[in-house]
């Protein structure tokens, strides 16, 4: 049987879910549970409050990167009392649409029960049209509901309601407290390490969720999760060890934990280090990995670190095997003009120039497929990806062909046989093939 788990899921995106799994999982945590937090979808930044509060990386279950195996792969990996997923967007929101990828779909594909967060504001018995609406638009997993910013006078008002009208079990609410709020930027919420007194937020958020939320009632809900499909573990030969430099600070932070450790899996030794205030590539590594997050935020910074521009540059134009991922992408470039309007002069290890814009350039999932054999991929051979950026720039590739779900179709990636660089953000769960041949080809390289 599967881990004790449960879904919290939402009626909409920004409506709370985030931060009443952070107050849910801070007050197990205090209660002594030992919890695995997973977060639906490609969401990077959801996930880092998760490994706050619970002391171990939270990952993603992501339907159409990872598929149906990899994503029970992943769920029976996961160890002690509870697992928490949250859900992504609205409890439907899938592809397109679709509900396919959606919180309702995974929470099916692994049996577990889900409940709705949702706010009140200026309703009253509306609040049960709304919650008789999503529990009776598909069939779904929905088994009850917990209220979002309402006053402790007002829960019995509204629980009464819902229970009444959709005999759904009401879990308890959160109330309204600005010391707790998550703030929201481009890319989503700010950043956990740019979070000012983050442990006193999650303190707080702790003590709220141990005394608003029901906690015995979704233990107890936990329990009536389903047994997980069997999942035979995927056989991953490792080879010789191979040291790959991975770009870990401020301005690179987006990582799936599930990459990274297939890496460590596959014979990878992972060595952190920072472009940002470390002065060169950590020496003997045979392979870099720069991913994304905010680089544009921290131009100046990157920009004025001239040894680790030279260092990244020779070990690219050396043919070190890298991939570049959306802001470290545009990292490699000549320059990155920020939303301060200045140009910051980059690695120049791309030739193209990027900047940041006043809207979505791309947003959401995609296909990559191979027109020449290079770094990850084999000609013609396909990785599930997504894209969400606001910049954009003047050379962003042509390596691969990029499909959506929709069928409109462009090109992108600057790749060769040592290189993947480009906006699409790839999960290793979609073509574990792509994490052999990126290795490989690290211990080919053999080092500078």
């Amino acid at each position: 049987m599967g881990i004790p788990r449960l879904m919290i899921a939402g009626t909409g995106s920004s409506c709370g879910k985030t931060t009443i799994t952070c107050a849910l999982l801070r007050a197990l945590a205090t209660r002594g549970k030992r919890l695995s937090a997973f977060k639906c979808g490609p969401d990077y930044i959801d996930p880092m409050f998760h490994t706050e509060v619970t002391g171990v990386p939270c990952r993603n279950l992501d339907l159409f990167l990872m598929g149906e195996e990899g994503v029970l792969g992943a769920l029976s990996r996961s160890q002690g009392d509870l697992a928490v997923i949250e859900g992504v967007m609205g409890y439907y929101d899938g592809v397109g649409e679709s509900s396919f990828g959606s919180a309702c779909h995974l929470s099916q594909v692994t049996d577990t029960p889900a409940v709705l967060v949702l706010g009140c504001k200026g309703m009253g018995l509306s609040v049960a049209a709304v919650v008789s609406g999503y529990q009776n638009f598909q069939e779904n997993n929905i088994c009850g509901v917990i209220f979002n910013q309402i006053s402790p006078g007002m829960y019995p008002y509204y629980k009464k309601i819902v229970e009444e009208n959709t005999g759904l079990r009401a879990y308890g609410f959160l109330p309204p407290d600005p010391s707790v709020t998550l703030k929201s930027r481009h890319l989503g919420l700010v950043t956990a390490h740019e979070t000012q007194e983050l442990k006193s937020v999650l303190t707080c958020l702790g003590n709220l969720g141990a005394r608003y939320l029901d906690l015995d009632g979704l233990l107890e809900l936990a329990q009536s999760a389903g047994e997980l499909p069997a999942c035979p573990e995927r056989e991953l030969p490792s080879g010789p060890p191979v040291r790959v430099a991975v770009a870990r600070d401020r301005a690179f932070s987006f990582y799936y934990a599930d990459n990274l450790e297939l890496l460590e899996r596959l014979g990878a030794e992972l060595c952190f280090f920072s472009p940002m205030k470390d002065e060169e590539i950590p020496q003997g590594c045979q392979g870099l990995i720069l991913g994304g997050g905010y680089p544009e935020l921290y131009g100046a910074a990157l920009s004025d670190n001239h040894p680790m521009r030279s260092s990244v540059k020779r070990a690219v134009e050396a043919g070190m095997p890298t991939i570049a991922e959306c802001g470290g992408f545009l990292y490699l470039q000549e320059s990155l003009t920020g939303p301060d309007g200045r140009a910051y002069p980059m690695v120049g290890a791309l030739p193209g120039r990027a900047s940041m814009t006043k809207k979505l350039v791309r947003f959401g999932y995609l296909t990559l497929e191979a027109k020449e054999d290079s770094l990850l991929l084999a000609a013609g051979e396909r990785i599930p990806a997504h894209e969400f950026h606001y910049s954009d720039s003047d050379c962003c590739g042509d390596g691969y062909l990029a499909q959506k779900p929709s069928g409109k179709c462009w090109e992108c990636g600057v790749v060769n046989e040592n290189l993947y660089a480009g906006y699409p953000h790839i999960h290793f769960g979609g073509n574990p093939q792509a994490a052999h041949r990126f290795l490989n080809r690290c211990r080919r390289f053999g080092g500078m």
